[in-house]
């Protein structure tokens, strides 16, 4: 795993599955009213949550969640579920009218923080994240290995944490009018993806495919 081939296709293999580019526009959505110093903030946490879960499931993998009795598919249909929640959300505005709603009440929203959920956990390391990375650690032969499979996880990370700090920017040129209709359309997209994280794992379940 130390060879320069082997890390590449390791890192193009995660990236790929994490998808950083792709994750931007629905940091935007998940943090739309914010200011851009509670974008950063949260940009800083799921990304430090993002690494410490990778590293829990590079050195123990499976054994976590066999550890307590949850399966890979079962974790698929769960996240899933709570990610279909987080649609229903985007796709009617709910979340932004609570962050108006404490704004106004001058109190800071602490219940409202998507860093953990849903941008760590399951978008950022979800199920294909952690299924590679459990894969990668299978093909660790030592310390090296291990150090070098870290070091492409948080390359990996970095980009993400970048692709979020471009968000405010983005924001900027679409307009609030641009950002509702970003927000709709990606609440659908999400809502889909969280149904074939249901359908993959359900599928798993019963081995149908």
């Amino acid at each position: 795993m130390t060879e320069i081939p082997a890390l590449i296709a390791a890192f193009t293999t995660l990236f790929i599955i994490i998808d950083p580019p792709g994750l931007v526009p629905i940091f935007i959505a998940l943090t739309q009213g914010m200011t851009p110093a509670q974008r950063r903030a949260i940009a800083v946490r799921a990304t430090i949550v993002s690494a410490v879960l990778m590293i829990v499931f590079l050195f123990l993998g499976e054994a976590v969640l066999g550890f307590i009795g949850i399966s890979m598919p079962a974790f698929r249909i769960a996240g899933g579920i709570l990610l279909f929640l987080t649609a229903l959300e985007m796709l009617f505005q709910k979340r932004q009218a609570r962050r108006q709603d404490n704004a106004e009440e001058g109190v800071a929203d602490h219940e409202d923080d998507p860093s953990v959920f849903p941008l760590a956990l399951p978008l950022i390391v979800g199920p294909g994240a952690i299924t590679t990375i459990i894969l990668l650690a299978g093909q660790a032969e030592g310390a090296a290995d291990f150090i070098a499979i870290t070091a492409v996880m948080f390359t990996v990370l970095l980009t993400v944490f970048l692709a979020f700090l471009s968000g405010t920017g983005i924001e900027r040129a679409l307009g609030k009018t641009g950002i509702n209709i970003v927000t709709r359309l990606l609440g659908m997209l999400l809502a889909a993806l969280a149904i074939q994280f249901i359908l993959d794992g359900v599928s798993q379940s019963f081995g149908i495919g």
